[in-house]
């Protein structure tokens, strides 16, 4: 309880600037929860790439088909759409699935941006919160006895926007990246099952 209420006690000696970090804070972990939520749905998983890999080369075609209709995600969706529509000459199946692989990334990637210019904007916040405290300790021009530590305690006051901003733009870099690196692999296993899909295109014409 002592905790919390020191806690409190810094927040508001932060100063206002610090309930725009809580309102980031709030979105970042809104967003973070967010895109998990949906990257559980959305996302195949490598398994299932490399599952479909080791099936094609094997030349286990029905099989790698059952996987695909088994399986969640858009990935696997994908994969079932290039089976059904392998037989219809008509249409350039290739140049189907790279749109819809683009449409699909597009997706995993919503909402990212905001992280990306939360991390550039909170330790400015911060560093802003910070010289207006300043600015409000260097206000006082009677240097009368005291006033010399009253100036150093509300510059250390002053600073603890600049470390809150600091901790919200670290948190929202490490939430970014975790998506980024997650979004570069499915871009690998797309890459690598669609390569699959037409080289076996390629053998049946």
């Amino acid at each position: 309880m002592d905790l919390l209420m020191q806690g409190v006690e810094y927040f508001h000696k932060g100063g206002l600037v610090m309930y725009i970090l809580l309102i980031c804070s709030i979105f970042i972990i809104t967003i973070g929860i967010e895109r998990l939520l949906y990257f559980m749905k959305a996302d195949s998983g490598r398994a299932f790439a490399q599952n479909f890999y080791k099936l094609m080369i094997n030349n286990k075609i029905e099989e790698a088909r059952n996987l695909a209709q088994n399986s969640k995600g858009d990935l696997a969706s994908l994969v079932d759409f290039a089976f059904n529509k392998m037989q219809n000459k008509n249409i350039n199946l290739m140049m189907l699935l790279e749109v819809q692989s683009g449409i699909s990334i597009s997706k995993f990637r919503e909402r990212l941006y905001y992280l990306n210019v939360i991390v550039t904007m909170a330790p400015l916040l911060g560093l802003l919160g910070t010289i207006i405290g300043m600015i409000s300790a260097f206000s006082v021009f009677n240097l009368e006895e005291g006033q010399a530590i009253a100036i150093t305690g509300g510059v250390g006051e002053a600073l603890i926007a600049t470390a809150t901003g600091l901790c919200v733009a670290i948190v929202s870099l490490a939430i970014h990246a975790y998506f980024v690196q997650r979004i570069d692999r499915i871009v690998t296993d797309m890459e690598q099952v669609f390569s699959l899909i037409e080289g076996y295109i390629t053998r049946g014409e």
